[in-house]
């Protein structure tokens, strides 16, 4: 096919006379803009458009298991609910879980833990896991814990993002059991860096400085609060089940009893976010009724995007999937303003999966599962899904997230759409390509449409219309009955003809067979009856027609650029003018849509959607087109494409209607392949736009195997080609649904007598037939796949053209065959009208093989298709259309490309007067190849002499090849049939290079570049006995990059032209201090480059920051290092980031054509790379390096600036990948040659030869070095790894580094880093070596075991020879300012002004002159800049050395040798491991210096050891705490109360928490304590963060280093001694960065913690010394942040020195101890003093209350003794006494 990927889905090879673009009825000559260049004879001829264009890719993709990386980073989480927790966080992947350490009593925990998971599962299946990230309390061997939090999205979503990842982000978690609390849900962060590297991903690890709010991890789309969500999926019956039990119990049933009912229970489960829910079992029955609903409670947006809903077979043993279909919540919902929640139906969704037949092992079950395509449709389900935002402070809504099962009322019928009678005809033109091992039985082919024309649901009689299958209820069929009356009765008998009668195949040739048709062409027919939801297809054909337009189109614009043909900007306007119509035209007519029965409120949401987005992109394209200029085209294609992508998008119809057709061919009963064509594409409407693209045309179907046959090579070979016409409509529009056919046929009926006229065909018989003689002209191929050991082919090509088939020469042993042969097809019979075969000729299917010569079998190898230009035996034999033109097509094989052929094709009417009116066939006559004809001379290309001059360097890393070593290699090098051998190396180990270096060779090759032939590169082994060994090979495609084009005269001649004067002075002050980058403040800092302020003796000046009041302090020389320089590149790294980011958003501001910013920095005379226009915030003017996040070669293009590394190849392609992909197979790598090649004109019109020193015997290669052995020291420096793959079971790895470097090996396994996944080394290693046998440096990082052998890691190979030679001069980094002593001293062994004068020697120009003032002068460019330099003792002395690297600095601006050289620098380098190939397991910063033997010797390494952590000590007193919380009641007095001390640690030093002592029955919340804490710990300045080393546990053989930011945690609680301590409040401060306290208690306040970036902040590493009030704070019942007391303490700082000199003692003690606090006396315990206690409960409480008591009790008693002596006393009165 044509060369673009994606031409190959759509175009059938750009022949020239391909009607594709342009549909004109009339023949006006339109708009240049919208011709095809392509295309010519589009604008000549009246395209009849009765083909359809065949897909060229045939294999499905789906289904296949890839490799899958996911990597999870927990970094910490925060705000975590609860109080005082042992948080732990599980990172859950599918099945697979891991768990990180537990933190112990903290609510925000610190973990930096990294975990990776390995899957090899189908894409589908991978991105549909959920990845769950939960935080667990209290988890240990013995209990579960309890769930805090958790958070869950699909790998899917992780894996369309940007670089596949969410980049340190805030995941925020919620409580599944309580979906009331709080609708913030900011249950806690837990901040997660993850990456699927199945793409390499290089964002360096070293920026991170974002808040949570604005940094969750989420989609860009997704807002941050997420509300909860109900998602109602209601389920109400299925239909057309498959006759089938999978239960063996069954058949043995059925074999006893006899019982034959319906033997299926089935039931619907739904799998959504990780949860299922299930339907009831509806037992025995094909058409299930359920009419139930499943509720889900997810949050809104889900983050998982595919809903699976999957009908099952309940079985004792194991129920088993019966269909699957998915829903795409994407699909089916909006998020725009004018969006809409999803919703779907209530809609018939239709079930592929395996063949219906019923055997008891299904082979292709895991269709049933959603698993690859479907090869035949299982039943169709009628659901419905709703989705309703909960509020969720209504106290109705249930807080559970428990999937829910109901019931729910019954649909009506009507309710899916009005049920039409559809018909379905088709009609088999040619059945050729038939695979011959399927045997010579006879063969048919079976159409279906859902259960229609399928021989094993047996159809019931037409008369009553009763579905066939059993796909149809009785209501339906009396439905159908009453309304038939109004429809002509179309041969009421009319029954089905679903399958082509049985037919014996002829053979074709060695490979296929064909079906003897001939002119009789049999018809199929089928009758079938649908809910009528055409609508939907409609619109999605309207905007697939407009889609295929674009991507027509886009390919033609980019075809164009590729052939450097004119006016790609006129085709891309026309390309938009189309668009724009499309659009315009889809609108008019989706608003026309009749309201029909069963329209979902789905259907009109996506209405008008769609009406809106293409609405918008015609305005859009309109616009567009007037702003396309030839300077843009490339930019404007890509907003184009994202057009495509969404018109794609929105064609994908989630309700389906009518199911999809299958044809399925059949040999002697087997199924043997199938082929699916969506009823979409073939279904007919009366308005032309609607109709399917492939609706009443024929069209090319290949067949292919089902299910997992097809993966691979055997997929690969066609089963089977038919030329099929299908027209699908409703029965009462069945008028024309033959017009599309080929004319000149006869129609044969069924049945003879009355009706016929309406009965559709079963035959068709042609009495029209042309004859033809075909001519293919098959110059050659490139890029071919290897499929022979020797890494090479026996390719020849077949060439297929309807019943014929012929094949080329085959051509040993090359990937790049030149045929050179014209194949010619004579006495070709094609039935139909010959003005239609002119316009629309069959397709040509060429297949390359490859010949083995021992089996005699042919390997297939790839495949495309072209059309032939068809010349009428009137029309005369001559331009434009003739002769036709060479041209590329794109060879596939499956799914990838696999290389191209350059070919011509010709089909000629063999006339009344036979073969004399054709034109004669006049090949090249030089040259005689027996019956092979050659390419004919108008088209074969018009060939040129050039010479092609091979620069033969050297042989590298040869492996061995037959178990033997290489010992006596050569290269080959042939091109177009000519070549030439390289000298013989006699001993490919004592030297690998060549000892003559140029060679060249004279070949004729074609005018256009673009049909060069490749050039093949070979290495063979000259073995004893004069036997020969290929060795390995390359072929070189493209030779354009070495065409040598003579240089522009104007520019050589420098010296002529006007001095420059660049300065290179320091800017002033002024510059430094603005810390906020005006955007245009970078094209200044790109003109002035700064030198550093050192000389001018402004050293360590005084600055602000801004937010910062703390002056920095003056910066003293001696303690800079190296690591102060690489901290301050990754601080200016950050805000080049920043800066680029910023600018990025102005140019899309720009591209959406607001405003014409574009004019910034053009004047500007030396342009900087990115990266240098860095922000002048330079702290105390640090000297800084550049940091590069990729490998050096990828900055410098691979250092191939004259000598280019080409890899050589050995053994068979693997199967299963792109050729593109399997060239850079790394087991096929035998090896490299580097050399390089040089191609002109002969005669050469140059001065170059009159030139001085010009050596003839090097050619083009002038001025290049010898190629002797060199001895050098290479000295390695490795900084630091970083996410290193874990490789041991603890989710760590002992990383150690290991060298390798020609037989030097080094391993560092005494120094490695225990259990730590970022290790940092900073070491250097020195190594002698010779070049060129020391050419490759291997530095591995190895996983230390103590028992066992080390694993690797991964490992990074660097090429020292193409560096050492490269004119960019990587050998030594240039840093950006010259000093002789301190932390930036010189490493080079050469100054710089030896470095100048040696280059300015090498490319032949004056040597540097050095002028008074400080300048110096380098071809026509004066630079100025200053020349004093400081030594160690202060003094100053005169040099020009800082002149010099000024110059060398900007040797890029050098006219004529300038090159950007190599700045010093740090590399990032991905770390590779051979058995995950293509997975980055971790990266390594590093660089590599290269010092020459016979120079100076070098200096001392520099030291970068990793810098040892500083001790401090950091000392808190704790003077007083105030409004506590009261938490007790006091038994006697119900007073509240609190028992308070103070707990404080620093973070990740739990264990070495100190508590205050309690200061016991605080009445108002207020504490005093003058309690000191000592704290020493061990502190990393540059990194912030505190330094940890401990066993993680008993067992662990040694200590693990842990890295924690310096974060104090202070507690207030509540003391109880009979009951756990009650947790009332906390805070941390983060040493570096927390707010200064308040004055006073009352001006503490809360916002101290909730608006920390209002208020002034201060760093104790500066600051010292620091006292204030701080606010303790908890979360209260609605999950609010509220205070709970207030702490006064002071926090003071010292170094471990200073800490020596003046010892504090812990709490009061001595030395200095505190004064004990004053507290008041009621803090004593009742039981301690009893009588003061009740003193004062009856004092000072309850005074009044005592005194009522004792008055009522003496009131008491007097009532008592009153009644106790008045009976006594009355008696006495009575008796008198």
């Amino acid at each position: 096919m044509k060369r673009s990927k994606h031409r190959a889905s759509k175009d059938d090879g750009k022949g020239q006379d391909e009607p594709a673009i342009l549909e004109t009825e009339d023949m006006r000559m339109p708009d240049p803009d919208t011709i095809s260049l392509a295309s010519v004879t589009a604008v000549t001829t009246n395209v009849s458009n009765k083909r359809s264009k065949p897909d060229i890719k045939i294999e499905p993709s789906a289904g296949r298991p890839v490799d899958f990386q996911v990597s999870v980073t927990v970094i910490e989480a925060r705000q975590l609910v609860g109080l005082n927790m042992d948080p732990v966080v599980c990172v859950e992947i599918g099945d697979e879980k891991k768990y990180t350490s537990m933190k112990e009593s903290s609510n925000c925990p610190y973990y930096n833990e990294y975990f990776v998971f390995d899957f090899h599962v189908p894409p589908d299946v991978m991105f549909d896991k959920i990845l769950k990230v939960s935080v667990i309390h209290s988890k240990n061997l013995l209990r579960s814990g309890t769930l805090v939090g958790s958070f869950k999205l699909d790998v899917g979503t992780v894996y369309t993002q940007p670089e596949h990842q969410f980049f340190h982000k805030w995941a925020t978690l919620c409580d599944p059991d309580d979906i009331t609390a709080g609708c913030k849900m900011q249950s806690g962060h837990c901040q997660c860096a993850q990456g699927d590297t199945a793409k390499l991903k290089h964002i360096s690890p070293l920026y991170w400085f974002l808040s949570c709010s604005s940094n969750l991890l989420l989609p860009e789309d997704v807002p941050a609060e997420r509300q909860w969500a109900r998602f109602y999926v209601k389920i109400y019956r299925a239909e057309g089940l498959p006759k089938m039990n999978t239960s063996i119990m069954a058949n043995v049933k059925k074999a006893f009893i006899g019982e034959n009912k319906d033997l299926v229970d089935p039931y619907v489960q739904v799998q959504f976010a990780g949860q299922k829910g299930k339907t009831s079992i509806q037992k025995s029955s094909y058409e299930p009724i359920w009419n139930e609903q499943i509720v889900f409670t997810e949050q809104f947006p889900p983050l998982c995007r595919r809903m699976k809903v999957q009908i099952r077979d309940s079985d004792k043993v194991n129920d088993v999937a019966i269909g699957t279909h998915f829903i795409d919540l994407r699909k089916i919902a909006n998020d725009g303003d004018k969006g809409f929640l999803p919703t779907l139906g209530p809609a018939w969704v239709n079930m592929y999966g395996s063949t219906r037949s019923y055997t008891l092992m299904d082979e292709y079950q895991d269709l049933n599962e959603g698993l690859g395509e479907g090869v035949s449709f299982r039943a169709r389900l009628l659901i419905n899904l709703a989705v309703e935002i909960l509020d969720t402070s209504s106290p109705e809504v249930m807080s559970s997230t428990e999937v829910q099962v109901e019931g729910v009322p019954n649909i009506s019928d009507n309710a899916t759409g009005k049920i039409e009678e559809f018909f379905l005809f088709g009609c088999f033109l040619e059945a050729t390509m038939i695979d011959r091992k399927i045997g010579d039985k006879p063969i048919n082919f079976e159409v279906t449409i859902g259960n229609y024309g399928s021989e094993l649901d047996t159809p019931t009689k037409p008369k009553t219309k009763k579905r066939k299958g059993g796909d149809g209820d009785d209501e339906e069929s009396e439905l159908i009955h009453g309304s038939s009356d109004e429809e002509v009765d179309d041969g009421g008998d009319m029954t089905s003809v679903s399958s082509t009668p049985p037919m014996k195949p002829v053979i074709t040739d060695r490979n296929y067979f064909h079906l003897p048709y001939f002119e009789r062409k049999p018809c199929i027919y089928i009758k079938s009856w649908w809910q009528d939801q055409r609508r939907r297809l409609y619109n999605a054909n309207i905007m697939d027609r407009i889609a295929d337009k674009l991507e027509e189109g886009l390919n033609d614009v980019q075809e164009i650029i590729k052939t450097e043909k004119a006016y790609p900007e006129r085709r891309l306007r026309g390309v938009l003018e189309e668009l724009s119509n499309g659009c315009s035209t889809f609108v008019t007519l989706a608003n026309n849509d009749q309201n029909q029965t069963g329209k979902t409120k789905l259907d009109r949401e996506r209405l008008k959607l769609c009406m809106q987005e293409l609405e918008n992109m015609g305005q859009q394209a309109k616009n567009m087109r007037s702003q396309v200029k030839k300077s843009n085209v490339k930019d404007k294609i890509k907003l184009a494409q994202n057009f495509l992508h969404k018109l794609r998008f929105l064609t994908d119809e989630p309700q389906h209607s009518v199911p999809d057709i299958y044809i399925w061919m059949i040999s002697n009963n087997k199924r043997i392949a199938y082929a699916r064509v969506p009823s979409k594409d073939i279904l007919f409407s009366p308005v032309e736009e609607e109709t399917g693209k492939d609706c009443g045309k024929v069209q090319t179907i290949f067949f292919k195997l089902p299910g997992k046959k097809s993966f691979g090579p055997a997929g690969w070979t066609v089963q089977a080609k038919t030329e099929l016409y299908l027209w699908l409509g409703l029965n009462r529009q069945r008028k024309d649904y033959l017009s599309g056919l080929p004319n000149g046929f006869e129609e044969n009926k069924a049945v003879k007598g009355p009706g016929i006229q309406s009965s559709p065909p079963i035959s068709l018989m042609y009495t029209m037939k042309q004859i033809f003689q075909l001519r293919v002209h098959i110059y050659q191929a490139r890029s071919l796949f290897a499929a022979d050991s020797t890494g090479l082919s026996d390719p020849f090509a077949r060439v297929f053209f309807s019943t014929h088939s012929q094949v080329t020469e085959v051509l040993n042993e090359t990937l790049c065959p030149t045929w050179d042969q014209l194949l010619v097809f004579d006495n070709v019979e094609l039935y139909g009208e010959a003005g239609e075969l002119r316009d629309d000729p069959p397709i040509i299917v060429i297949e390359i093989y490859d010949q083995d010569t021992v089996v005699r079998k042919a390997d297939f190898m790839g495949r495309t298709f072209a059309k032939p230009i068809t010349k009428m035996s009137d029309e005369h034999y001559g331009p434009p259309r003739f002769p036709p033109q060479l041209e590329y097509y794109q060879i596939y094989r499956g799914n990838g490309t696999a290389g191209e052929m350059l070919a011509a094709f010709e089909l000629l009417q063999i006339g009344p007067a036979g073969k004399a009116d054709l034109p004669p066939i006049d090949g090249p006559s030089d040259f005689d190849r027996g019956p092979i004809l050659p390419v004919p001379i108008g088209i074969r290309p018009v060939l040129s002499k050039y010479r092609i001059e091979v620069l033969f360097w050297g042989l590298r890393d040869l492996k061995r090849v037959n178990l033997a070593q290489v010992d006596r290699p050569r290269v080959d090098i042939e091109c177009a049939g000519k070549g030439i051998q390289s000298a013989l190396i006699q001993n490919y180990k004592k030297n690998p290079n060549f000892s003559t270096l140029v060679k060249w060779f004279e070949v004729d090759l074609p005018e256009n570049e673009l049909l060069h032939p490749p050039l093949n590169i070979r290495v063979v082994d000259c073995r004893a006995f004069g036997r020969y060994t290929l060795v390995g090979s390359n072929a070189v495609t493209s030779l354009r990059k070495f065409i040598y084009r003579p240089s522009d005269k104007s520019v050589s001649n420098w010296s002529a032209m006007e001095e420059v004067v660049i300065h290179t002075e320091p800017e002033p002050a002024v510059k430094k201090i603005e810390t906020v980058v005006k955007l245009d403040s970078a094209s200044d800092a790109v003109v002035k480059v700064d030198m550093p302020d050192d000389e001018k003796g402004g050293k360590g000046k005084k600055k602000r920051k801004k937010g910062e009041e703390v002056e920095e302090e003056e910066l003293d020389e001696s303690m800079l290092d190296w690591w102060s320089k690489y901290f301050a590149s990754i601080e200016t790294l950050k805000d080049v980031i920043k800066v680029q980011e910023a600018e990025a958003e102005e140019k899309e501001d720009f591209d959406s054509g607001e405003g014409t910013k574009k004019k910034r920095g053009k004047g500007n005379k030396n342009k900087a790379m990115p990266g240098e226009a860095v922000p002048e915030k330079k702290k105390n003017q640090i000297e800084e390096l550049k940091i590069f996040n990729r490998e050096l070669e990828y900055q410098f293009d691979s250092f191939e600036d004259w000598l280019h590394t080409f890899n050589l190849y050995r053994g068979k392609c693997s199967d299963d990948a792109n050729v593109e992909q399997n060239a850079a197979d790394e087991d096929r790598l035998i090896g490299k040659f580097k050399g390089s090649l040089c191609i002109y004109k002969v005669p050469v019109f140059d001065e170059m030869s009159r030139e001085m020193g010009f050596d003839s015997n090097m050619g083009m290669f002038q001025n290049i070095p010898h190629n002797d052995t060199i001895n050098i020291i290479v000295r390695v420096y490795v900084v630091k790894a970083t996410e290193l793959h874990p490789a041991d079971i603890n989710g760590k790895a002992d990383p150690y580094i290991a060298i390798k470097l020609g037989k030097t090996e080094i391993k560092d396994k005494e120094n490695y880093i225990s259990k730590q996944l970022n290790p940092v080394f900073g070491k250097s290693f020195d190594i002698e070596a010779t070049l060129p046998m020391d050419s490759t440096l291997t530095v591995s990082i190895y996983d230390w075991d103590l028992v066992g052998t080390d694993d690797l890691i991964g490992e990074t190979k660097i090429d020292l020879e193409n560096r050492y030679y490269s004119k960019h001069r990587p050998t030594c980094g240039l840093s950006g300012s010259y000093a002789t002593h301190g932390y930036n001293v010189w490493r080079d062994p050469l100054k710089p002004t030896q470095i100048l004068a040696k280059l300015c020697k090498d490319g032949k120009m004056d040597p540097p002159q050095y002028g008074p003032g400080g300048r110096v002068k380098v071809a026509n460019r004066v630079y100025t800049g200053p020349t004093e330099i400081e030594d160690e003792n202060g003094l100053k002395k005169q040099t020009d050395e800082h002149l010099a690297l000024a110059v060398l600095n900007r040797w890029e601006d050098i006219p004529r040798i300038g090159c950007k050289l190599v700045p010093e620098h740090v590399e990032t380098r991905s770390l590779l491991n051979p058995d995950k190939p293509g997975m980055e397991q971790g990266r390594i910063e590093l660089w590599v210096d290269m010092f020459p033997k016979d120079m100076p010797a070098p200096g001392p390494a520099i030291d970068i050891s990793p810098r040892k952590p500083k001790k401090f000590e950091l000392r808190v007193i704790v003077w007083n705490t105030d409004e506590v919380v009261l938490e007790d009641d006091d038994i006697f007095t119900g007073e509240k109360s609190s028992d308070i001390f103070v707990r404080g640690w620093l973070k990740g030093q739990q264990e070495d928490k100190q508590d205050t002592d309690v200061h016991y029955r605080s009445l108002t919340g207020e504490g005093n304590f003058n309690w000191r804490f000592i704290y020493p710990f061990d502190y990393l300045q540059a990194e912030e963060k505190i330094v940890i080393s401990k066993k993680e546990s008993m067992f662990s053989w040694d200590e693990t280093e842990y890295k924690i930011p310096a974060r104090l945690n202070l507690q207030v609680w509540d003391a109880d001694h009979f009951s756990a301590d009650d947790f009332l409040g906390a805070i941390e401060l983060d040493l570096n960065r927390f707010p200064r306290g308040a004055k006073t208690a009352k001006q503490c306040s809360i916002d101290m913690v909730i608006n920390e970036q209002d208020m002034p902040m201060v760093n104790l590493f500066k600051q010292k010394r620091i006292k204030g009030w701080w606010p303790f704070v908890a979360r209260d019942e609605n999950d609010e942040l509220e205070i709970t007391g207030k702490v006064e303490a002071e926090l003071q700082l010292l170094t471990g020195e200073e800490a020596e000199k003046s010892p504090v003692g812990e709490g009061r003690n001595e030395p200095e101890p505190l004064e004990k606090p004053n507290r008041p006396d009621i803090t004593f315990l009742w039981f301690l003093s009893p009588l003061k206690a009740v003193r004062h409960l009856i004092c000072n409480q309850y005074k009044w209350l005592v005194i009522k008591i004792v008055v009522v009790l003496l009131l008491l008693a007097m009532l008592g003794l009153f009644l106790y002596s008045m009976p006594g006393y009355m008696v006495k009165k009575l008796l008198g006494a």
